[in-house]
């Protein structure tokens, strides 16, 4: 066992200092270190780590692992009180407004937002792949974090959320713009939804008020870079 490391990260444009028994998720975090004054502290235990291993399907996975988990997991627990969730999704900032790509698992959402890069180019930029945290207000604004998915595409940048897009496989490309109703149940489904009795009573008003503040859509597609086409000429306009 490691001793405790310690090291101050920026989300969400809170100060976190994290205080690990492990020195990974500090490599982990390293593109978002910051030595401006913690807002807020997050200290992990050997609690934390075995509640996630109790999560997870897969029980061999190493300590430093579990406590990356860990560690993102606590920071999620306290953002509701700053009006900041964690949804799961992919976003992509063009010419300085964000999408977010939102799908049930394995539908494709991380390969839609690179079709995205292939069609755009240099003004296409990942925010996050993966999990993006998002301060709700007026206007949503989508962080990028180190939480960023497998192939670790994410920029430490905020940008105003323009629109929602939750996709479904379909052999023929079609978008249209659903209602609150229609995309309630991904986005309660997508959005992290704390332990604390406290935080979860947070969370639920800020999933109503986030559905409120951007356009929503609904994309059948297809693998095909003419999907990005149509989805970014609709709701781009």
């Amino acid at each position: 066992m490691s001793g405790l490391f310690t090291g101050r990260y920026r989300f969400a444009d809170k100060v976190v200092e994290v205080n690990s028994l492990y020195e990974d998720v500090h490599r982990y975090c390293a593109f978002y270190r910051t030595d401006a004054p913690a807002e807020l502290i997050v200290t992990i235990t050997e609690k934390d780590i075995e509640y996630e291993r109790s999560r997870s399907e897969i029980k061999t996975w190493h300590d430093p692992y579990l406590e990356e988990l860990a560690v993102y997991r606590k920071i999620c627990e306290k953002m509701p009180a700053y009006g900041t969730i964690l949804f799961h999704g992919s976003v992509i900032a063009v010419d300085g407004q964000a999408y977010l790509f939102a799908a049930s698992s394995g539908t494709g959402k991380s390969t839609h937002a690179s079709l995205w890069r292939k069609l755009l180019g240099d003004r296409a930029i990942m925010v996050n792949d993966d999990k993006p945290l998002l301060h709700v207000g007026d206007v949503t604004v989508a962080y990028g974090t180190p939480y960023d998915g497998k192939h670790r595409l994410s920029t430490d940048i905020a940008v105003p959320l323009k629109a929602i897009c939750i996709l479904e496989r379909s052999t023929d490309n079609h978008i249209e713009k659903i209602t609150k109703k229609e995309a309630y149940p991904m986005l309660m489904q997508q959005t992290y939804r704390p332990n604390d009795v406290s935080a979860l009573q947070m969370t639920l008003p800020l999933i109503d008020r986030l559905a409120d503040s951007v356009g929503l859509y609904r994309l059948g597609c297809n693998m095909d870079i003419s999907a990005a086409e149509l989805s970014y000429e609709f709701m781009s306009r």
